[in-house]
């Protein structure tokens, strides 16, 4: 029986391979409201130096209508199954994997991290707290976002629509955002019980972050470090401008190549 007409999809996952084993893989997880392309360019380089890269499209991410209700439905049950399939996917691209995420996606990434043996973890500005919102109100805020309306914000009240890139959406459903606190929760908590499984870990921010909060990124990159046996960096990016979105060359091409011209020297190493 069939489910229906499925909406249309404009951006999906982007995979490059080599045709012989490559020594080295990626999983690039882009971040709320972006598709696969967000993490193009940076996904592109490491392929012509030589890796296999996996992007995959975020859950009812990457549809042909910015507009369209589709992120709404997003779970924090959904977001877990993605993580662990892409994951399972991007281990057959080579024998060393590194995953990389970028806001909800740099979350997805410290949540295969606290559960999941890999080479190495890059997490870029994780959704792991609101930057206006203070640690004691999280907890009820994500409550009381999942009691209110479903509410779909725009990231820029101006532009609205016409906000770039076309590739990814410009607005945003509050409840996506409590759902993705909820996972928020979950790696906190696990870091303050147990070390992660991931050998070596990166924790990138933005010093002048406006969107994220760099209190909770730094706290969960302290509790790792309490744990001996795995490598924890924290690296913080100064002279950026006060943005969240600092990866898409479509917006910012300037600040996007200083970032991901970092963000190479930091996964070669």
């Amino acid at each position: 029986m069939s489910a229906g007409p499925q909406p249309a999809v404009s951006h999906d996952s982007i995979l490059l391979t080599h045709a012989e084993a490559a020594p080295r893989a990626y999983l690039l997880l882009h971040g709320l409201t972006a598709s696969p392309r967000q993490f193009e360019a940076l996904g592109r380089q490491l392929y012509e130096r030589g890796a296999n890269v996996y992007i995959p499209r975020l859950p009812r991410h990457g549809l042909a209508d910015r507009l369209t209700t589709e992120l709404e439905g997003l779970t924090a049950d959904e977001l877990r199954s993605f993580a662990l399939a892409s994951l399972g996917f991007a281990r057959t691209l080579g024998p060393r994997l590194q995953v990389v995420g970028f806001s909800l996606g740099g979350l997805l990434a410290a949540w295969l991290a606290q559960r999941a043996a890999f080479d190495r973890v890059t997490c870029i500005a994780p959704l792991l707290g609101v930057a206006w919102l203070p640690r004691r109100f999280t907890g009820q805020a994500t409550k009381l976002a999942k009691q209110l309306p479903n509410q779909f914000l725009w990231w820029d009240p101006i532009l609205r629509e016409r906000q770039l890139p076309a590739h990814g959406y410009p607005r945003f459903p509050t409840h996506v955002v409590a759902e993705a606190l909820q996972l928020a929760h979950e790696v906190l908590a696990g870091a303050a019980r147990d070390g992660p499984a991931a050998r070596d870990v990166q924790i990138v921010l933005n010093a002048s972050e406006s969107a994220v909060s760099n209190v909770e990124v730094r706290r969960l990159a302290a509790l790792w470090s309490a744990r001996k046996g795995n490598r924890i960096v924290l690296h913080r990016l100064r002279g950026l401008p006060p943005s969240h979105d600092i990866l898409e060359p479509l917006r910012s091409p300037l600040v996007a190549g200083r970032v991901i011209a970092a963000l190479l020297d930091l996964v070669e190493r």
